[in-house]
């Protein structure tokens, strides 16, 4: 790849985790979602947690930008985003911080957004709305949960249907009839804020994907469409779709 070839590509900021590796603090995110990214056409960079704490490196970087990328990942936000008490097991201080700063700059400069897993739980409540935090211990829904013990084939195979809603920014990229996707997750959407469309729901009612309204491409899924994203058409037109409304941005950035 040259460098003439990188640099006509958008580029998409990708949020990090923190994980303890050995005896140090490291910021990780995982391949499959870069892989998904270069797949469809864009340059993945990566978001360090410091930006969130320095406002103006924060908007430099976001200036150059043509979209974001909100990872799933294994620790849930802390509860008091949405107004609970407690505590949870695994939580990321610094990812919490830096994807609500995102989601609001995103919102306001028009910048193409994308939320997988946790990250459609972090727009959901950056959008004023609220998390079940253990799904499976409500009595209301089926079990979203993965077998962890089974290979990773079998936790990323399609489990139940989605029904996207018709007009909305998930029917026009993949189409208004049912599809069928993976699920791995423990928490899921209670409610929703203001500004904030259902895209899709789950046999069971739980919300799938939301979309922002006002904004050319800020969409959420709750499943994993970065698992194999080429070879799924689902998958493959969010990223796509996404990765369309980056480069369109980058151009509309350029010409400005």
């Amino acid at each position: 790849m040259t460098m003439v070839h990188i640099f006509n590509r958008p580029w998409v900021g990708v949020i990090l985790c923190q994980q303890q590796l050995g005896p140090h603090i490291g910021l990780t995110v995982q391949q499959k979602y870069l892989d998904a990214i270069v797949a469809a056409g864009a340059v993945p960079v990566p978001l360090v947690h410091q930006l969130g704490e320095d406002e103006q490196s924060l908007n430099a970087m976001l200036a150059r930008l043509d979209g974001i990328l909100l990872t799933g990942s294994y620790s849930n936000m802390e509860p008091h985003h949405y107004g609970e008490t407690g505590v949870e097991d695994h939580t990321d201080t610094g990812r919490d911080r830096l994807s609500l700063q995102l989601i609001a700059a995103a919102q306001a400069m028009k910048l193409p957004l994308f939320g997988i897993c946790r990250g459609f739980q972090e727009m959901v409540v950056a959008s004023g709305g609220s998390l079940h935090r253990r799904l499976h211990e409500t009595g209301l829904f089926a079990e979203h949960r993965e077998n962890k013990d089974q290979p990773l084939e079998q936790q990323y195979a399609p489990a139940h249907d989605i029904q996207p809603v018709a007009g909305g920014l998930l029917a026009r990229l993949a189409g208004e009839g049912v599809h069928r996707v993976n699920s791995l997750h423990m928490q899921g959407t209670k409610t929703t804020g203001p500004g904030v469309r259902v895209e899709a729901t789950a046999p069971d009612g739980l919300v799938e994907a939301i979309s922002l309204v006002n904004h050319p491409f800020a969409l959420g899924v709750q499943w994993h469409p970065e698992w194999h994203s080429r070879d799924n058409a689902l998958y493959r037109a969010l990223f796509d779709g996404f990765v369309a409304a980056c480069r369109e941005h980058g151009r509309t950035r350029s010409s400005s």
